[in-house]
């Protein structure tokens, strides 16, 4: 069973939860997949049973088209939200942390046509590898939080949180007005442009500011 780890690599006493995401909150991003730029979060839900550490090896679904990743900031909730405003959000953050949105394209694509749900694409089982959590005992710099992504030692990724359409305390806040959050939810705050396919042998690696790094390989 999956559990939360703070970098220490102790367990979390947080029982794993839903995963809420944002999609198109870097404008490049969307840009890059020919997407319109929402004028207002675009949310949506991976369930716990998508969560998998990053430390273990990504397995590509099978003869379900290309996977993609998209690398993102993930934030650990550690105390229940409802309806909160931005200035009631950090408390309630334990940790911050890196993931992968996992997204079979075509699939999507295919969804999206059809205007139809996401979720087959996004909340796969294994569709959301985590890196351990950096325990917050101190306030980050919400809006300066710089994070990268490598692909086989390239740079591909790299996200800026100044550069997010909808701030992450301002997301949170939003995302509690729908979703109540419970400790154990995670947060994950939007990709930034460079998003490709994943192939059979690849190595990707994730680094958030010098607080937290961790690879995976795909087989």
């Amino acid at each position: 069973m999956y559990k939360h780890t703070f970098t220490c690599n102790s367990p979390v006493d947080l029982p794993p939860g839903k995963i809420l995401c944002v999609g198109r909150n870097y404008a490049a991003h969307a840009e890059e997949l020919n997407n319109p730029v929402p004028e207002e979060p675009l949310l949506f839900i991976k369930p716990s049973t998508a969560a998998v550490p990053m430390a273990e090896p990504i397995h590509l679904p099978r003869g379900r088209g290309s996977c993609h990743f998209e690398g993102e900031l993930a934030l650990l909730i550690g105390a229940q939200l409802t309806d909160a405003n931005p200035a009631d959000v950090p408390p309630a953050i334990a940790g911050l942390g890196l993931a992968l949105d996992l997204t079979l394209r075509e699939l999507q694509s295919d969804l999206k046509q059809l205007g139809q749900p996401w979720e087959k694409a996004k909340g796969f089982d294994g569709a959301c590898p985590l890196s351990p959590f950096v325990k917050l005992d101190w306030l980050p710099d919400w809006d300066n939080l710089t994070y990268t992504l490598w692909l086989n030692d390239e740079i591909r990724q790299r996200g800026k949180s100044n550069h997010m359409l909808t701030p992450i305390l301002d997301l949170v806040a939003y995302i509690s007005s729908y979703f109540t959050l419970l400790p154990g939810d995670v947060v994950l705050t939007g990709t930034p442009a460079g998003v490709g396919e994943l192939q059979v042998g690849d190595r990707v690696a994730m680094g958030l500011e010098d607080w937290l790094r961790c690879e995976t390989a795909v087989v």
